[in-house]
């Protein structure tokens, strides 16, 4: 039996095609957000964990630039980048403000990474480098993913995640 073929409760007609478009364009019915943006960051990531075995992903690395959750999805070739925009818009205004927290903690992050790094920087101390800014990344990422796909129930907030992470460091 396909999922499609069990009988569910019944909704509106306008709330349950809205859902339907939502999912079929891989953004979050419950949440109006789309993972997709997090592309934007984890790019930067596997850039910055292929620099230790290829140096000369620098470049790319130096070129990465900050982008918006709208700005994401106007540049890209998402398949629903129109209504991604337009169900951010009408997202819950605390969820958008968490997730615009982080991507600003993850631009950051990203900046400062950059503004250490310089394309004749010796491979070692570039590595160095991308591997803190991994290392502060990943969880934060995580976070987001979170935020958008509905699962912050008890979750830290952005600031909370970022306190963590710099306690961790200071150990």
């Amino acid at each position: 039996m396909r999922y499609q073929d069990c009988a569910e409760p019944a909704q509106a007609p306008d709330e349950t095609d809205g859902e339907a478009r939502l999912a079929d364009a891989n953004i979050n019915p419950r949440t109006g957000l789309a993972t997709d943006y997090l592309n934007h960051f984890n790019e930067a990531v596997m850039l910055l964990e292929m620099l230790g075995d290829c140096p000369d992903c620098i470049g790319d690395f130096l070129a990465w630039q900050p982008l918006s959750y709208r700005e994401h999805f106007a540049a890209s070739r998402f398949k629903g980048r129109d209504l991604a925009i337009a169900a951010y818009e009408t997202s819950d205004p605390a969820l958008r403000q968490s997730l615009d927290a982080l991507a600003g903690t993850m631009t950051a992050v990203l900046l400062a990474a950059r503004g250490a790094m310089r394309a004749e920087m010796p491979p070692q101390g570039a590595a160095g480098v991308a591997s803190r800014a991994v290392a502060c990344l990943k969880p934060l990422i995580a976070q987001a993913g979170a935020i958008i796909n509905g699962e912050t129930e008890g979750a830290a907030s952005p600031q909370a995640a970022v306190d963590g992470l710099m306690r961790k460091r200071g150990s």
